[in-house]
C-alpha cells in the first residue's frame, strides 16, 4: 500500500488531507495538533501510522531537552495508539525507558510496533545494516524499518538484500536520494506492507520521495479499486470491457443490505411450524434452502403466507406421532435433512420417506444412522437413478437421501459423537423436548458449536429450553470457556414441552456477508447494513480474521449499525475454522493477499459439504498460481499484497473454473475475480440460488460494474 507522509498541518488539515488517502503516517512532531485533536485524527478508518521523533521536537522547540522531548513525543504516541493508530513507529535512538512505554501501549491496543532506523547521509555496511536489524528485532520490532541515504547503485543493492532472509511483511526497507528512488517501489515488490510517498512535491518528508499520484500510476496503473475513487481515472482491470467504477450503493450514500441468515430462517420455520398459533418471522430473504423449509412446513401442515418480508406462520401444535405425513422433500438442504430425520420420527404417526434434489443426493449423512439407532430410530437408504453407485451403498454406516425414517424417536440418556458435525445434534435438540419423558445427551468431540446454540436460542424463543454444560481441559478453563478448547457439551432435556407461537426477527447472514467484506478488505471499501455483531452466527468469526489479518473495520450506531470494511496492510493469519467451515472458500482468497503464510485449520470438516471443498478450494488455489496444500488437518497459503501481485505480474490467473456445484465456491471466486489477471469464468453460477440468490446484483451493485 501507500502511505502519504502528512506533516505540517493543523487537524482541519490533517482530516482534509485523510479523504484523499487509502493509508498515512501523521508526524506528530510536524503538525500542530493537540491530545484531543491527535484522538480525533486516529479515530479515522484510514489505516494510520503514528510518527514522533525526539530530534524533532527537539529541534522545533528549543526549551526541550532529550527527556522532556522523549515524554512530549510518548504522550502523543500513545494517544494516538489509545485512539486506533494501525502502526506506531519509534526510531531506534529513542531514549529505551520512553520506547518500552510506548511499546506495552502499542501491544495492550492491538497496534503494531516499529523500530526504525534512518542514515540520512550514507548507507552503513551489509554487517551494520543487519546488526541494526537484529537490533531493532530485540528491543520489541513486530517490524523493522531500515532506510538510508544512497550515493550508488550499491548501497541500493546492500538495502535490498535485508529482504533476502527477511519474514514476509516484518521488513520495510529503502533508500533516499534520487539514486534510491525506485527502491520506494521495489521495496513493495520484495513484500514491504506498504511505502511512503509525499502528498505534494513541495511535501516531501525526505529526499527522492515521490508524490502519492506519482506512486499510485506506478504501483497499481490501470488498477482500480471498490468503493473508492482514490486515484480518479478510467480503468479497465482485465482489458476485456469489464470497468471498476463508483458502486452504485455508494452513489446512492446508502449501504448493502445483506440477506437474511439461512441458519435462523430454517430453524424459525420448521420451530414456527411445529408451535400452536400464529407466529410473524420478519426480515425473510427467499433463497433455495429457505423455500425447502417452507415447503416442508407446509408439509407438516402449518399454513403459511407473506407479508412483504414477513412470514406468517400458523402452526400444527405438533405432538409425538400426531401428523399423518409418509413423505417430505427437504430440496438441497442438509441442514433441514438432519432437523427433519429426529423430527419426523418424533412428530410422524408412521414411517417416513425423506427425498432431496441435486448435490444432496451424493452427500453421505456421515454418522447420522448409528447417532439415531441410539432413539430407536432406523435409516434405510433408498438409492435413486442419481446416486445408485455410491459407495455408500456398498456397506458402512452412512446413508443418503432419499432415505426411509423407520419407528419413533425414543426419549434417551446416551453418548453421541459430535465429530460429525452439529446439524443432526440440532435436529434432536428440537424433537427432544416433545418426548413425554426427559432425555440427556453428552456430545463428545462437538463441531460447528454455534450452531447448536443458534438451535437452542430458536427454540428458547419459542417456548421451549434446553439446559447446557460445556466441558473441557485446563486450556478449555484458561480460555473463559473458548468453544474451540470444549471437548464435551452436556445437554438436559426436558420432556413434555410445546412450541409456543412467537414474533422473530430473523437477522442478517454472515456467511454471505462473508464475501463481501473480504472483497472491500482486499480491494477497496465496503459498507454493509443488516447484521448483528452480538449474533450467535459462527460465520461471525469472518470479523476476527479480518481483524488478525489487519483489515480496517469500523460500526456506526451500535451492535446492528452498519459495517464499514475498507483496504489496509494485510499480513497472514492463522485460524481454526473448524466451527465456521462455509468461510473456508471466501477466507482461502483472502490468504492469497495476506503477506506471509497463512494456516487454516479444519479442513476435515468440508469433505461432505456441497462438494468435497478442501479439494475444490485447493484445485481453485493452484489454478490461480497459488502457493498452497493440505496436510495434517490444515490448508496453508502462501500470500501476497496486491501491490506486491500488480508489481511483479503475479494477479491471480483468470480462466475457465469449477464451482463444483458449490455456492460457496461461486461466490469466492467472484471475489478472486477482482484481484484476477483476466476475466473468470465459472461453470455453474444458479447454485448460488441455493442460499443466495441475489449476490450478483449485490456483488455487481458493490463493485459497480458496467458493461
Amino acid at each position: 500500500m501507500i502511505c502519504t507522509v502528512i506533516q505540517n498541518r493543523n487537524l482541519a488539515g490533517v482530516l482534509e488531507a485523510l479523504e484523499h488517502c487509502e493509508m498515512a503516517e501523521i508526524r506528530l512532531d510536524r503538525c500542530l495538533l493537540s491530545l484531543g485533536d491527535i484522538r480525533t485524527c486516529f479515530a479515522s478508518d484510514v489505516p494510520l501510522v503514528a510518527t514522533c521523533r525526539v530530534q524533532d521536537m527537539m529541534a522545533s522547540d528549543s526549551s526541550l531537552n532529550e527527556i522532556s522531548a522523549s515524554l512530549a513525543c510518548e504522550k502523543r504516541l500513545v494517544a494516538a495508539i489509545e485512539a486506533g493508530a494501525r502502526f506506531v513507529d519509534v526510531e531506534i535512538e529513542a531514549p529505551r525507558p520512553m520506547a518500552k512505554r510506548v511499546r506495552k501501549a502499542a501491544f495492550e491496543n492491538g497496534t503494531v510496533f516499529i523500530r526504525s532506523y534512518h542514515n540520512f547521509d550514507g548507507t552503513d555496511s551489509l554487517p551494520a545494516l543487519m546488526a541494526i536489524e537484529e537490533k531493532c528485532r530485540n528491543e520489541g520490532a513486530e517490524i523493522v524499518k531500515i532506510v538510508t541515504m544512497a550515493h550508488s547503485d550499491a548501497d541500493v543493492a546492500r538495502v535490498m538484500s535485508l529482504y533476502d532472509d527477511a519474514e514476509p511483511g516484518l521488513l520495510l526497507a529503502f533508500c533516499m536520494g534520487e539514486q534510491g528512488r525506485e527502491s520506494r517501489i521495489d521495496c513493495l515488490k520484495k513484500g514491504a506492507l506498504y511505502t511512503y510517498a509525499a502528498l505534494s512535491a513541495d511535501e516531501a518528508a525526505a529526499p527522492g520521495q515521490w508524490t502519492a499520484d506519482e506512486m499510485a500510476e506506478k504501483v497499481y496503473g490501470k488498477f482500480r479499486f471498490i468503493g473508492a475513487n482514490l486515484w480518479h481515472s478510467e480503468i479497465d482491470n482485465h482489458g476485456a470491457g469489464i470497468i471498476f467504477g463508483e458502486p452504485e450503493a455508494a452513489r446512492h450514500g446508502s449501504p448493502l443490505h445483506i440477506p437474511s441468515s439461512k441458519s435462523f430462517a430454517q430453524r424459525a420455520i420448521i420451530a414456527s411450524a411445529l408451535a400452536d398459533g400464529e407466529s410473524h418471522l420478519s426480515g425473510y430473504t427467499p433463497c433455495g434452502d429457505n423455500e425447502s423449509a417452507i415447503k416442508v412446513a407446509e408439509s407438516l401442515g402449518a399454513e403459511i403466507s407473506r407479508d412483504g418480508d414477513v412470514l406468517i406462520v400458523h402452526g400444527i401444535g405438533a405432538e409425538p406421532q400426531s401428523v399423518a405425513i409418509n413423505a417430505l422433500n427437504v430440496g438441497e438442504s442438509g441442514l433441514l435433512t438432519r432437523l427433519m430425520i429426529p423430527l419426523a420420527a418424533q412428530i410422524a404417526a408412521g414411517d417416513v420417506v425423506l427425498s432431496g434434489e441435486k448435490t444432496l443426493l451424493h452427500r453421505p449423512m456421515k454418522g447420522v444412522k448409528e447417532i439415531m439407532e441410539k432413539f430407536n430410530v432406523g435409516l434405510e437408504s433408498m438409492p435413486c437413478a442419481e446416486n445408485a453407485h455410491e459407495d455408500t451403498f456398498m456397506g458402512g454406516h452412512d446413508c443418503l437421501v432419499p432415505m426411509k425414517i423407520k419407528g419413533h424417536l425414543a426419549p434417551a440418556r446416551t453418548e453421541i459423537s459430535g465429530r460429525d458435525g452439529s446439524q443432526i445434534i440440532s435436529g434432536l435438540l428440537m424433537a427432544l423436548p416433545l418426548s413425554p419423558k426427559n432425555s440427556a445427551v453428552t456430545v463428545h468431540d462437538p463441531k460447528s458449536i454455534p450452531y447448536m446454540f443458534i438451535t437452542l436460542d430458536v427454540m428458547r424463543k419459542f417456548g421451549v429450553k434446553v439446559t447446557n454444560e460445556m466441558l473441557g481441559g485446563r486450556e478449555f478453563i484458561d480460555s473463559g470457556g473458548d468453544w474451540s478448547y470444549c471437548t464435551d457439551i452436556e445437554f438436559k432435556i426436558r420432556g413434555g414441552q410445546h412450541y409456543k407461537a412467537a414474533d422473530f426477527p430473523i437477522e442478517g447472514d454472515w456467511s454471505s456477508a462473508a464475501n463481501f467484506l473480504v472483497a472491500g478488505a482486499v480491494f477497496g471499501k465496503a459498507e454493509l447494513s443488516g447484521l448483528d455483531t452480538t449474533s450467535l452466527q459462527a460465520d461471525l468469526s469472518i470479523m476476527d480474521i479480518l481483524m488478525d489479518a489487519g483489515a480496517s473495520l469500523s460500526q456506526t450506531d451500535g451492535e446492528k449499525g452498519a459495517i464499514t470494511v475498507q483496504r489496509a496492510p494485510l499480513n497472514a493469519f492463522s485460524v481454526d475454522a473448524s466451527n465456521c467451515p462455509d468461510l473456508f472458500p471466501v477466507i482461502s482468497v483472502l490468504a492469497a493477499f495476506c503477506q506471509g503464510q497463512s494456516v487454516i485449520s479444519g479442513t476435515d470438516r468440508l469433505v461432505h459439504k456441497e462438494s468435497d471443498r478442501g479439494k475444490a478450494i485447493l484445485e481453485m488455489l493452484v489454478q490461480m498460481g497459488v502457493e498452497a496444500e493440505i496436510r495434517d488437518n490444515s490448508l496453508f497459503v502462501e500470500g501476497h499484497s496486491l501491490a506486491q501481485r500488480i508489481l511483479t505480474g503475479s494477479l491471480l490467473k483468470g480462466g475457465d473454473y469449477s464451482s463444483f456445484h458449490d455456492h460457496r465456491m461461486v461466490m469466492a471466486l467472484k471475489v478472486a475475480e477482482l484481484g484476477a489477471d483476466s476475466p473468470i469464468n465459472i461453470d455453474d453460477t444458479e447454485c448460488v440460488a441455493k442460499s443466495f440468490p441475489s449476490f450478483f446484483d449485490l456483488f455487481s451493485s458493490l463493485v459497480g460494474l458496467t458493461e
